[in-house]
């Protein structure tokens, strides 16, 4: 029996620096008898050579769509609209189906033979998946709003654009230095409320704030037993940052809406929405309407009649900030169900993923789009 093939795709994505491979599980796999591809990639955080020394093969950036049929592509972000030879793959990626025409690109697959695994849907048993970087979402999203926080204090232009870090003790270095101003400026440690604290992603928020030298008496840590009363919540606005970690796929009240926002004694200065559902219909957080970038990491919220200037994070690769750590955290819980793939028709968490892929891709155009 010929062994499996990975290939490992170059990420198309600007400022994606993140692997759903990295050395550390190429290496794991080729000891298991894979074989392992890699494409040459000018954005990647781990190094071309380090994916060669651990046994990979190298390959050119952009490769993967020639590749054997037998070959399973691997990759993180969407894929692009371009024509590609999608009937000779069997791709593991996560496909983001708010992209627009992803209803044409996903038709291709079935079209040509192939299959479309998502790593966003591959769940165990109980419905969760089983990798995902929603910890250093949650991480990146909080160190973030509180640098923000910090400008503000001494700024009036709009805070300026980020760039990933090479490293976790590299970010907690800075943010701790400007907090430490912040908080001078202020007079005071901000308070900071995270909704969703029990999660992957609000376990990330606070760890980050808690590394960044924010008092714990200072984080107000709330799930959904504190919510379940319904919002909009007084405590958001009594908060200097709100970190929302809550994803939903079904309406509730609003944490926060622009009505709650006119409080006379409003502190709250800076709302990350590490969920960024910027146009869904079930955000608990409706007072913007633009997705943020790294380039551009704030948008206003507009219309307040008093308090301070109010400034909304809604980035949605915030893992990219920490691409490192990110990464290796990713594809270490991925590790153990790549090695199935060998026999992924016995593995629930793959059957579960074809099958869902059949489902949506057999669908007519008009159900695609709803």
């Amino acid at each position: 029996m010929a062994p499996t093939v990975l290939h490992l795709r170059s990420e198309t994505k600007p400022l994606e620096h993140r692997s759903a491979l990295t050395p550390a599980t190429t290496s794991d796999l080729i000891k298991a008898g894979y074989v392992v591809n890699v494409e040459r990639s000018p954005e990647r955080i781990f190094d071309d050579a380090e994916f060669e020394a651990v046994g990979a093969t190298l390959l050119p950036e952009g490769s993967w769509v020639d590749a054997p049929k037998e070959h399973i592509i691997v990759g993180l972000k969407e894929l692009e609209e371009k024509e590609c030879k999608y009937q000779s793959l069997l791709s593991t990626c996560t496909f983001n189906k708010q992209q627009a025409g992803w209803e044409n690109v996903l038709a291709r697959f079935p079209r040509g033979g192939g299959t479309l695994l998502d790593l966003e849907f591959l769940v165990d048993d109980r419905g969760r998946r089983v990798a995902a970087f929603g910890f250093h979402a949650g991480f990146a999203g909080a160190a973030l709003a509180l640098e923000v926080w910090a400008w503000q204090l001494s700024h009036s232009e709009p805070f300026p654009g980020v760039k990933s870090y090479p490293n976790e003790d590299a970010l907690i270095t800075n943010v701790s230095r400007v907090l430490n101003e912040g908080a001078k400026n202020a007079g005071h440690m901000p308070r900071v409320i995270v909704i969703g604290a029990l999660g992957r992603c609000g376990s990330g928020a606070v760890a980050a704030l808690r590394k960044a030298g924010v008092p714990e008496d200072k984080i107000v840590k709330w799930d959904m037993a504190e919510t379940a009363i319904g919002g909009p919540f007084k405590e958001i606005t009594d908060s200097d940052i709100f970190v929302n970690c809550i994803y939903l796929t079904s309406k509730i009240p609003n944490f926060v809406n622009l009505e709650s926002l006119q409080v006379p004694d409003r502190k709250l200065s800076v709302v990350c929405d590490v969920s960024a559902d910027t146009t869904s219909p079930f955000t608990p957080v409706p007072i913007y309407t633009v997705a943020t970038t790294f380039n551009k990491p704030t948008v206003p919220v507009d219309g307040l009649k008093s308090g301070p200037a109010l400034s909304v994070i809604s980035i949605d690769h915030l893992p990219s900030l920490l691409p490192r750590e990110a990464s290796e955290a990713f594809s270490h819980d991925l590790l153990p169900h790549l090695l199935t793939l060998n026999d992924r028709q016995n593995s629930p968490v793959w059957t579960r993923a074809e099958e869902l892929f059949k489902k949506v891709a057999t669908l007519p155009a008009s159900a695609l789009k709803n």
